[in-house]
């Protein structure tokens, strides 16, 4: 009899505690520990409402696929850099359009505002006027205008180097994030409106390490509640998905990706045809669409020699040098002058046989791996002249019983190298005249034959020197569901099934 009273209670205990325990649907207990969520009574342990990551400004979803990656052409210069292989990148934001003069203008304004006590800032950020020159043609009006006058202003930037167009993207972030912030109440923007704010100007990582205290900001005003406390608030975290992740240039092998714009051709889980440009058909004129449009040329480039434009009446594609950002029409991701206009800087550093190194996902090759500089405390240090929190390079002994890497410096991984120190050592001059300064640019510019446009083709130039024909454009990482925040389309993920009825098969 005892034996079945315990048994009996067992039951109901177990009953009781299966009623308890909260289903994984629900979003306001944990399914590990039935404690509450946002709550002060269970500790505070948050679970943050997220809708999915938005849209920062100027840029476009281009949806996560395998692609075949390289040269469509025929290579005309033997290199035989870019033989095709599969590859898969996951999904990103690009932007819509390359950065324009006003765009770029805007970015050298504000350091000229805020970095009054260090004017070099501003120097060494302005693009370099006199690429245009040229020892046998006379292109001093674009040295004096083409930057600095109005009717350039929505044409894309020119003489940027690849440092730069990196630092451009950086002080974006910022910007945004900023922005962010101010629209949703949290912290009030002040950096533009103070002269000479230098250091104290916000920067997204230094607020994030709880680095930024901004003058007179109203306390709690818009700001996360604390749930640890009973009325409090704190500052935006990463869990909060607030925040934007950086804006950077984009790895080569996703603007190639980008640039071949292969949704539109494909079907169910095949690609039908791979394209030579970024359009179908084999030729750079317009063959489809509207009546008025068809025959025209599709992208910015050189035609022929000495043909940079077409005849007084009758331009072919209007662009002797380049043209408004939003020329031409679009690719299938609505991405606009992937082919012409001007080549784009990428992220990647250039080696001849980057096909037979890099990974099939994500693949790139640039990596330097880096930690946040502290001090002997274990605190972190003071932010640097800019306002930024300062890294320094991983060491082996931070890597000790790490697989997947072990130095910081790993742009040479792979490559036939002599060994100082344990370091390793790309041999400039004895078997190469590439370094580790060589960054890939892409795609064809306004000075540039047809071939170019091809998105598999593929040059580099040291990462300190621009010309009149190299311009660049930022992308961001998609976190989370690669296929956007729309809830019927999360619905195309599979499903396990599990606790739904099983249909017959008819």
């Amino acid at each position: 009899m005892k034996r079945k009273k315990s048994l009996f209670a067992l039951s109901t205990v177990l009953a009781t505690t299966l009623l308890v325990m909260p289903s994984c649907g629900n979003k306001n207990k944990s399914a590990t520990t039935g404690f509450g969520y946002n709550s002060r009574k269970w500790g505070g342990f948050e679970n943050s409402k997220y809708r999915g990551q938005e849209t920062g400004p100027g840029l476009v979803l281009v949806p996560a696929g395998a692609f075949v990656m390289g040269t469509a052409e025929q290579d005309v210069l033997y290199d035989y850099n870019n033989v095709e292989r599969k590859v898969t990148i996951n999904s990103f934001y690009m932007d819509e359009t390359e950065i324009s003069n006003l765009q770029y203008g805007e970015y050298v304004y504000w350091l000229q505002r805020v970095f009054t006590d260090l004017p070099e800032v501003y120097k060494t950020h302005l693009p370099d006027t006199n690429v245009w020159r040229q020892r046998l043609a006379f292109n001093e009006p674009y040295v004096e205008y083409y930057f600095r006058h109005p009717a350039y202003k929505d044409y894309p930037v020119v003489g940027v180097n690849w440092l730069q167009a990196t630092d451009f993207a950086a002080w974006r972030t910022d910007r945004v994030n900023e922005m962010i912030l101010d629209r949703e109440k949290i912290h009030p923007y002040k950096d533009q409106k103070i002269q000479g704010a230098g250091a104290e100007n916000f920067n997204t990582k230094a607020y994030l390490a709880n680095f930024y205290d901004p003058p007179e900001r109203k306390k709690g005003k818009g700001k996360p509640r604390d749930f640890r406390t009973k009325k409090g608030s704190r500052d935006v975290a990463v869990k909060d998905g607030i925040l934007l992740p950086e804006y950077r240039l984009p790895t080569e092998a996703e603007w190639e990706y980008a640039a071949q714009g292969s949704i539109g051709n494909s079907q169910y889980e095949n690609t039908d045809e791979k394209r030579i440009y970024s359009w179908n058909d084999l030729t750079v004129r317009m063959t489809h669409g509207k009546e008025k449009d068809r025959g025209k040329i599709m992208a910015n480039f050189k035609r022929d020699k000495g043909d940079q434009g077409g005849i007084a009446s009758q331009l072919n594609d209007a662009g002797f040098i380049t043209t408004p950002v939003e020329s031409y029409w679009p690719n299938d991701y609505g991405l606009y002058n992937m082919a012409g206009n001007v080549s784009e800087w990428v992220m990647d550093v250039y080696r001849p046989l980057s096909l037979e190194d890099m990974d099939d996902f994500n693949a790139f090759r640039g990596n330097v791996f880096t930690k946040l500089k502290l001090d002997q405390y274990g605190e972190i240090e003071e932010k640097d002249s800019l306002g930024r929190l300062m890294f320094i390079p991983v060491t082996r002994d931070d890597n000790i019983n790490r697989r997947n890497y072990q130095v910081s410096d790993n742009i040479g991984y792979k490559d036939q190298t002599t060994y100082n120190n344990d370091e390793q050592q790309y041999e400039y001059g004895v078997t190469t005249l590439i370094n580790d300064k060589a960054r890939v640019y892409k795609g064809g510019s306004w000075n540039d034959r047809a071939y170019w446009m091809s998105p598999g083709t593929r040059r580099w130039l040291d990462e300190n020197l621009s010309t009149s024909t190299i311009g660049f454009r930022c992308a961001m990482i998609r976190v989370g569901s690669p296929i956007g925040n729309s809830k019927k389309r999360n619905k195309t993920l599979p499903s396990s099934g599990i606790g739904k009825k099983s249909k017959k098969r008819r």
